[in-house]
């Protein structure tokens, strides 16, 4: 899976924001390109949320997004924002 990190400064980075960057992003390489797994630190929720566990190291629902088809992770601010997409 590929890594894309993502530093925004000068202007507070929301959600929603986040999530159409990333998508915008993906389709740079997969014109369909769907949000597999998320994290969003700031709220301290995930998607899927019932994807609990960790496996070696790596919590669930990025483990859950890579193994679903995820071909490209893009972090946001040092991971205040995570999308996995296909």
């Amino acid at each position: 899976m590929k890594d894309i990190l993502i530093a925004i400064t000068g202007m507070d980075l929301d959600f929603a924001t986040a999530r159409n960057m990333a998508k915008i992003i993906a389709q740079q390489e997969n014109g369909e390109t769907d949000c597999l797994a998320w994290l969003d630190a700031r709220r301290n929720s995930h998607s899927p949320g019932s994807a609990q566990c960790e496996i070696k190291g790596r919590p669930g629902w990025e483990v859950y997004g890579e193994s679903h088809g995820g071909r490209v992770k893009i972090s946001f601010n040092l991971g205040e924002y995570v999308f996995i997409q296909s």
